[in-house]
């Protein structure tokens, strides 16, 4: 029978991560084939979880950016396992933990879905705004002549540009995201100066866009297009920040519908990411 007390929080290895993002499919939240390997690859020691006689019963990613940002996120329980109290000591024990991985100062960002909002906000994180996730379906669109897909030499340019607009530099993340199988990465340049860039990636259930970077609507629009050119008659999701409007004016362009939404939450009072540019959100597992 299990206990409660007993319940001693390890790290999980690349066999526990994977069950839990195929539990995060399973939840709903549609996750990429392919995501998990990055996830590992971007902070081998950021995920942790309990496990009872010997399987996994719970878990959850506590990344950490150099130490000056973190993210909770593909906080799970197992079905059969729920309602024990088991979530709430995870919780708990995780956010502990990724402040001890992080510096005095930083903050720690995750995105909450509605219902758990209330249990997160006891546990010091306040909300700044609401995600929202849109679906439409690709088609074919004449994008703009500036747009171009991403190549290797590109790199450390997509590094700056990324670190502008995501806040930290997060250069193992991207040597690896940008690699995904089944996925494009599209720059939109004018000149020799990158002024956004896109990446959409298949999923269990169609075609998920993220992150969606850009100086401007019409450069977003531009971007967004190009994505929709690569799944035409597919899914594809875009997950917004409700307070950037250009992003909201976009999805109601393109006659995306409402999924779902959450809220993207932080404690601490140190620099928080500025979703200025940010017209799609990477991934609510990692920020």
């Amino acid at each position: 029978m299990l206990n409660l007390e007993e319940l001693k929080l390890k790290k999980l290895d690349k066999k526990g991560l994977n069950i839990l993002v195929d539990w995060a499919a399973t939840e709903g939240w549609n996750p990429g084939k392919y995501d998990f390997e990055v996830f590992w690859e971007t902070d081998p020691d950021g995920f942790c979880g309990f496990y009872f006689e010997g399987e996994l019963i719970a878990g959850g990613a506590i990344i950490s950016y150099n130490n000056e940002y973190g993210f909770m996120g593909l906080f799970i329980v197992r079905p059969d396992f729920r309602g024990k109290g088991i979530g709430e000591k995870l919780w708990y024990l995780r956010r502990d933990l990724l402040k001890g991985r992080l510096h005095e100062e930083a903050v720690i960002g995750m995105d909450g879905v509605v219902a758990m909002q209330p249990f997160y906000e006891k546990g010091g994180f306040e909300i700044a705004f609401r995600d929202e996730r849109y679906a439409c379906t690709g088609k074919k669109y004449n994008a703009s002549q500036n747009v171009s897909l991403i190549d290797s030499q590109d790199f450390e340019m997509v590094r700056v540009y990324d670190l502008k607009c995501f806040g930290f530099d997060r250069k193992t993340f991207l040597k690896h995201w940008l690699k995904i199988p089944n996925s494009n990465s599209f720059k939109f340049m004018e000149g020799d100066k990158l002024r956004g860039y896109a990446m959409i990636r298949e999923v269990k259930d169609g075609f998920k866009i993220g992150p969606l970077f850009a100086d401007s609507d019409k450069i977003a629009e531009e971007l967004y297009k190009a994505c929709l050119n690569c799944a035409e008659g597919q899914s594809v999701f875009l997950d917004i920040p409700v307070t950037n409007k250009g992003a909201v004016s976009l999805v109601e362009k393109y006659n995306a519908k409402y999924v779902f939404e959450c809220a993207r939450m932080y404690h601490g009072k140190g620099r928080k990411p500025d979703m200025h540019h940010v017209y799609g959100v990477t991934t609510f597992e990692l920020g």
